[in-house]
Parts: C-alpha cells; structure tokens; sequence
C-alpha cells in the first residue's frame, strides 16, 4: 500500500470520527458512538499497518507520517477516556482535532521516500517516536481539559473531577514523554557516541518537560489556580515547538534531528 490509497481510509475515518463526536450530544444509544469511533479506529489503523507494509518500513520519518499516529492515538485517547470519564466534550475534541491532522495530510500532501537515512535504522526508532507521539496525544487533551477549567473558575465552579482527569493525563503523558527522551538518549548514544548534545531539538526537548514538571509541581501544592491551569497551554505551545517549530529555526538546519525531507 502506498499514500495513493490514502484516501480511501481517511475519508471513512473522518466521516466516522465527526459522527460520534456530533452524535454524543444528540443520540442516547452509546453503542452507535462506540461503533462510530472503533470502525474509524480500524479503518485508519488499516492504512497505517498498509503503508508500513508497503513501505518496508515503519511510517514514522517525516512530519506527515508522524501525523498519521498523532491523529490515531487522539482518537483511541479520545475514546478511552471518554469511555471512563464520560466527558463528551472530550471525545468531540478529540475526533476533531484527530480529523484535522488527517485533512492537513490529505490538502498537504509531503514526499515520504521508502528508505531511512543509517542512523534511523535502529530498533529504538519504533518506540521512541511512538511513544512521543503517544505523550502529545495525551498533553493535547490536557491542555483542553485546562480551557475548560479556567472558564468554570471564572465562575467559581471548579470540578474537582476535571483536575482528576486533567492530573491523571498529564503525569502520563508527561511519563511517555520523559520514557521517549530516555530512548533517545541511549539511541543517541549508540548512533553518534553521546547521550545528550544540546542539539536545538534536545533543548527545546527539555524546555517542555521542564514547564510540565511546573504544573505538576503547582498542582501538589495546589496554590495559585489559575497560573497553574495556564501552565498547561503554554506547556503545549512549547511541545508543538519542540516537535515542528524548531525545523524551522535556522539554528536547527544542520541538527541530527531534521530529516523530514
């Protein structure tokens, strides 16, 4: 399967995912949601397993490929803990934004070559990455969740099941993150000889961890509420620049990181 076929699977997989997250608010009937978000599920996780076959390789190189799993782990994410917590706002913002990143690989379409430069071709490649991506996943939804309690602080309504939520999300994903950086740096390692170059992705890398152990750091003080939940966002902010915005800095241009092309 090559990204010809792309479309067969991500038209269906939008379709499903924008139906269960506008028929939440509208049906009773559970079970039509949970098939709407499972058969999306499968149907983009077909693709996926298609292009790895036919690629010979894992789909996980270049940005565009890295937004196929962004968009898969949002929508399992999206559905699991929406299945938990019951938030349906949750699973509505979750197959939305799911939806977008497939729809900027349908209307940006980007050269996914078959082969991986040497350094890549290694067996911390699959972990590493999926385990970022996975982590990204999990941040997003937190920083959502944080919006929606800055505006029930507003009015002095704070739910106290949303910062569970909002908690339990964030030291997971915050785990994945910091696991993913610690493959990295045993990857590194093996491929250039050093654990740890202060490479501009490495910095940034370590910017964004830094401002997610603030908000953790905050919330088990539980002091100064609304700086706390804005930490969220701008903890994201720093991610989506750690994971796009560097390639394009000019100081990024030579890093060991930048191989998207």
């Amino acid at each position: 399967m090559t990204w010809n076929e792309y479309l067969w699977f991500a038209i269906p997989a939008i379709i499903c995912w924008i139906g269960a997250g506008v028929l939440v608010y509208k049906i009773k009937k559970q079970i039509i949601i949970d098939l709407l978000m499972i058969a999306g599920i499968i149907i983009f996780a077909a693709f996926i397993v298609g292009l790895w076959i036919g690629q010979e390789r894992p789909p996980l190189r270049t940005i565009g490929e890295t937004r196929l799993w962004y968009s898969f782990f949002l929508a399992v994410i999206g559905f699991i803990t929406y299945k938990h917590w019951k938030y349906k706002w949750l699973l509505s913002f979750s197959s939305l934004v799911a939806c977008v990143f497939v729809c900027i690989n349908i209307f940006k379409p980007e050269i996914h070559s078959t082969n991986l430069m040497p350094a890549l071709q290694s067996y911390w490649f699959v972990p590493h990455v999926t385990v970022y991506i996975l982590s990204y996943s999990m941040l997003g939804a937190a920083t959502i969740a944080s919006f929606i309690q800055l505006n029930k602080l507003k009015k002095n309504k704070a739910d106290s099941e949303l910062y569970k939520l909002m908690d339990n999300i964030v030291y997971i994903g915050f785990g994945f993150l910091m696991l993913g950086m610690l493959m990295g740096a045993v990857w590194a390692k093996e491929a250039w000889g050093h654990y740890w170059s202060w490479d501009p992705k490495e910095t940034w890398a370590f910017i964004t961890s830094a401002a997610y152990l603030v908000y953790i750091h905050m919330r088990l003080q539980k002091s100064h509420p609304r700086f706390t939940l804005w930490m969220l966002p701008v903890a994201f902010v720093l991610l989506m620049i750690t994971w796009v915005g560097v390639n394009y800095l000019p100081a990024a241009q030579g890093s060991i990181h930048v191989y998207s092309n």
